[in-house]
């Protein structure tokens, strides 16, 4: 059974914590989204890594990571994805995100193409400038029961199904209950750039093969993806019916195979 072992990487003092699952082939990374951890992408990862080297990273702030980063920048996120890569040796990567590890993914492309030989965004884009969202999401983690008292509530709570498992897994057991492996003032700070800016300037700057994967019930809106296909319109974008924004949690396997095709190419 294939399975992953801990690797560790040091940048500017901060500690990333990453899923090193092996395997021959091109390199490929994967970045989960705000508020998740390295630990969603298992299935995708047991998937490619039959044809690819394969690591998930548990991005700062999050999972077994650095918990209280200073800097939390979209550029300190981009940094460390390619401190990852050099400390590990992966030479020219591709880079696989959900949600805010998309940009992130998105970002790291536009700035190093001579590094990142192709990107997939899973429900992920350039469009920002929303300062609501803000208080919408530290809102939202202020509604958790902190501890939860016991897995199955925490699984119930972040949604049931598959997409409770994949939120729940990410959680660390206590004495009294089930606690975040993230702070949440520390993500709110890491939304804080794309709540007061779009970034469509570096969306066009990408130059590597890209796919765009889009839930059908998700919250990448219509205009927002015709707007990426009108400004790169090489992109290859495909929608996963009845799936939400946790399509790697929803539908792992369709996701999989989407996956294996394009990086295979």
């Amino acid at each position: 059974m294939i399975t992953w072992c801990e690797r560790t990487v040091v940048r500017d003092g901060v500690r990333l914590s990453c899923r090193d699952w092996g395997g021959d082939g091109p390199a490929v990374v994967l970045l989960h989204g705000l508020a998740g951890h390295a630990g969603e992408w298992d299935a995708a990862a047991r998937h490619l890594s039959a044809g690819h080297r394969v690591v998930a990273v548990d991005q700062r702030g999050h999972g077994g990571s650095e918990r209280h980063p200073a800097d939390v920048s979209r550029a300190a996120y981009v940094a460390d994805v390619l401190a990852v890569a050099d400390r590990l040796e992966l030479g020219r990567f591709a880079l696989v995100g959900q949600s805010l590890g998309g940009h992130t993914a998105m970002l790291a492309a536009a700035a190093h193409p001579e590094r990142v030989r192709a990107l997939a965004l899973v429900e992920a884009g350039p469009g920002g400038g929303k300062p609501e969202m803000l208080a919408e999401i530290g809102g939202w983690f202020d509604s958790w029961p902190r501890p939860f008292p016991a897995r199955e509530d925490a699984v119930a709570f972040l949604g049931g199904g598959p997409v409770g498992e994949g939120w729940a897994a990410g959680l660390e057991r206590r004495d009294d209950g089930w606690w975040p492996r993230f702070d949440p003032g520390t993500m709110v700070r890491s939304l804080e750039e794309n709540a007061r800016r779009s970034w469509w300037e570096e969306w066009g700057r990408v130059a590597c093969p890209t796919l765009a994967v889009i839930g059908q019930n998700g919250i990448v809106d219509g205009r927002e993806a015709e707007e990426m296909l009108r400004r790169r319109p090489d992109t290859l974008a495909v929608s996963v019916p009845g799936a939400g924004h946790d399509v790697h949690l929803e539908r792992p396997d369709v996701l999989g195979g989407l996956l294996s095709e394009f990086l295979a190419v």
